[in-house]
């Protein structure tokens, strides 16, 4: 009576698997392109599902303030909203609550906090985040958690980290069981290799159908982070799916991998288009720059995205420099089709046992750069 989850090949620590949910499947690992208000930013969903996307992520805060997950109950829940038919995963707000520091409360019963919007009071407990992500209909909904700042006391990490595991316990209560739907709990700690360490075992004594690891790329640095997997992760299930929170640039994705990481989600692909970056297999290219402004080339050579195959960077240039609309939404589209792109050479890599080689050729690509820019014509 919950998601699915199935485990079909392993190389080291890395894992291809499949999560079955109430609106299909999700082939892992899997990049979710983050859809926080109902819309991933700049993109129709059927061509974020062009890209090989099968899940994207809504978020519980801004939903639960417009229109107000009442409202998207009203009219079919967030799948017939937002037109999107396949799963979505929900955040439970926790990581809001870390960012509105100045506007919320916390306490043992929850979070009371001041709309960012309009300043209005709202309260959000445990139990109101699985009510509310429930009405969403969300195939993957999660624990309200405390996302402990970086640079925090040792000791205030610590019960922080314990103040979300008795929210783990009452969201976990609040859950209405269903087939194809799933709540994830979410492991917390710091920095700390022995609060991680308590988190995870004390969640997975809860007996939740999958977790996430939490707090991480807030600022720690790649090698923290990748030290903290390191602790983390042998820690939980292995036949449950692991999905690690925020993380995003595609170096971190790979090694996140290789540690046994099955999902994640970032902002970084649609912010980046917004903002002239593209992310290559040469790595991130920031189109406003004025080397691209006569170049006939694509974007990326390597990629089989409709942008590659159909614009040229100076058109693409153009576009952002002149400020039309079309600009990031070209971009957007290309990043979240690169990203899907590097989850497809990673499943494809693990099923054949061949992980190690294709994350070195992918840090090669990396590392190498752009395209040299071709010369300016007279």
């Amino acid at each position: 009576m919950s998601i699915g989850f199935q485990l079909q090949a392993r190389d080291g620590a890395a894992r291809r698997g499949v999560v079955e949910t109430a609106h299909g499947r999700v082939d892992t690992p899997a990049f979710m392109p983050v859809g926080t208000a109902a819309t991933v930013k700049a993109m129709r969903p059927q061509d974020v599902a062009a890209t090989g996307a099968q899940m994207v992520l809504g978020n519980t805060y801004h939903l639960m303030l417009r229109p107000g997950a009442e409202t998207v109950a009203e009219l079919g829940g967030l799948h017939r909203f937002m037109a999107w038919p396949g799963p979505i995963l929900t955040d439970s707000g926790g990581y809001q609550v870390m960012s509105l520091a100045k506007l919320r409360k916390i306490d043992e019963r929850g979070v009371r906090f001041r709309s960012h919007i309009d300043g209005s009071k709202h309260e959000l407990t445990p139990e109101g985040a699985v009510e509310i992500q429930d009405l969403l209909d969300a195939d993957i909904a999660m624990q309200l958690d405390e996302c402990p700042a970086a640079g925090r006391p040792r000791d205030e990490v610590a019960d922080s980290m314990q103040l979300s595991l008795r929210w783990a316990e009452r969201c976990r209560a609040a859950f209405r069981e269903r087939a194809g739907y799933g709540l994830f709990a979410i492991v917390q700690g710091g920095m700390h290799d022995d609060l991680r360490r308590e988190s995870a075992h004390a969640l997975t004594g809860m007996d939740f159908p999958g977790y996430a690891v939490g707090g991480l790329a807030v600022g720690e640095g790649q090698a923290e982070m990748f030290r903290v997997l390191d602790v983390t992760v042998p820690e939980l299930p292995e036949a449950k799916p692991r999905y690690l929170m925020g993380v995003g640039r595609p170096l971190d994705i790979v090694g996140a991998v290789e540690r046994g990481i099955d999902l994640f989600d970032c902002v970084l692909p649609t912010r980046s288009g917004r903002t002239a970056q593209a992310f290559t297999h040469g790595g991130a290219v920031n189109i406003r720059n004025a080397r691209h402004r006569r170049d006939p080339r694509p974007l990326d050579p390597a990629c089989g995205c409709g942008v590659c195959s159909t614009f040229s960077r100076a058109y693409l240039h153009h576009l952002i420099r002149a400020g039309e609309m079309l600009g990031p939404m070209l971009l957007t589209e290309h990043n979240v089709f690169f990203y899907q792109t590097l989850m497809h050479r990673l499943r494809d890599a693990i099923a054949a046992g061949a992980l190690a080689d294709e994350a070195a050729r992918i840090r090669a690509e990396q590392a190498a750069g752009d395209i040299a820019p071709m010369e300016a014509k007279a």
